[in-house]
């Protein structure tokens, strides 16, 4: 099972599930977000194929990919077949956005150098990494019928199920591309309300104020296809438990002009700014990264954790952005599926 648990019921980063045994099947059930990450020699004893059938959410910053990838080194060393079960990619799998990871920042929350909306399956994910990142398992890929490339998830006909707690509806699949950064930040992403990962904010935000102040730096930017409406949240749970926090619910209008990764690394840029030293960057531990911080780790950079610090303008986040992409994007047309 991976991070949240075999049934998708566990919240958060670093609140590791146990192995058991399962109440009604009576088969062993191994956690691989527990003291390790990767499949070990005695869970693998008498395997010879590994299916692996996972919904992964289209981000780098999402777990499962890298529960896969180290199931397949493991793998790997031993003589064992992997299959992949493909899965859509919700956001789609032909946009891409953010930049690519740089190697110094690797971790749970980034192994491979892939941009932050990768434009890619998990099986195309365990492809590319077979092919590019890591010594080469046995693998198969079961690829989807009637899949198309720019689908978003409503255009499968499959229910939403929730691959998380935390990603409760399709809706938010699409901020989460961008909130996921403010995890390393103490600004909440709106854990703790029914909407998270849709909803943004903090407890020294007057949203209406800081709006009138954003609005003319979003048009600059170009930034469309969304509203940021103000609200005001009582998270029920971690960050600001029990206090009343200013911020917005990102509704987007229109799927494919929206950019969440430009628009929150804006909004984070700002917020630095705002809440000068009531903004604060989470300090370690995040994700079994002790020394690293946690928004370089997001990120994949310290590149862009400066930029915000320094007010950097759009252009030179375009910049730190584009470094990698074109590597990528040949590797990429190498693995397509679709």
């Amino acid at each position: 099972s991976p991070q949240h648990g075999l049934v998708g019921d566990v919240q958060d980063n670093m609140v590791e599930t146990t192995h058991y045994e399962h109440p009604y099947f009576k088969l062993p059930i191994y956690s691989l977000y527990s003291e390790t990450r990767k499949p070990t020699d005695e869970m693998l004893e008498g395997i010879d194929t590994v299916v692996v059938d996972l919904q992964d959410v289209g981000t780098r910053v999402y777990t499962y990919i890298y529960t896969l990838t180290l199931t397949m080194e493991a793998c790997a060393a031993k003589g064992i077949r992997v299959v992949v079960l493909d899965r859509p990619n919700p956001v789609n799998a032909s946009t891409l956005e953010g930049n690519v990871l740089e190697l110094q920042y690797q971790s749970f929350v980034g192994r491979h150098p892939i941009p932050v909306r990768h434009g890619l399956t998990i099986g195309e994910v365990g492809i590319m990494a077979n092919k590019y990142f890591q010594a080469p398992c046995d693998l198969e890929v079961i690829t989807m019928q009637g899949y198309e490339r720019n689908m978003f998830f409503e255009a499968t006909g499959l229910p939403w199920v929730m691959p998380s707690p935390n990603l409760p509806t399709i809706e938010a699949a699409f901020p989460f591309i961008g909130t996921v950064l403010f995890e390393g930040t103490n600004i909440s992403e709106g854990r703790g309300t029914t909407r998270s990962l849709e909803i943004i904010g903090h407890p020294n935000i007057e949203p209406y104020e800081f709006l009138e102040l954003l609005s003319p730096k979003m048009h600059a930017a170009g930034l469309s296809g969304f509203k940021l409406r103000p609200v005001v949240f009582l998270p029920t749970f971690q960050k600001h438990q029990g206090k009343s926090c200013g911020g917005y619910q990102i509704h987007v209008t229109d799927r494919e002009r929206f950019q969440p990764w430009l628009l929150t690394q804006l909004l984070c840029r700002e917020l630095y700014h705002y809440l000068g030293d009531k903004f604060q960057w989470k300090q370690p531990p995040y994700e079994y990264e002790y020394e690293k911080m946690p928004i370089d780790m997001i990120n994949g950079t310290d590149k862009i954790r400066l930029w915000a610090e320094q007010n950097g303008s759009m252009a030179a986040l375009k910049t730190i952005e584009a470094a990698g992409m074109d590597d990528y994007m040949e590797k990429r047309k190498t693995i397509l599926c679709y």
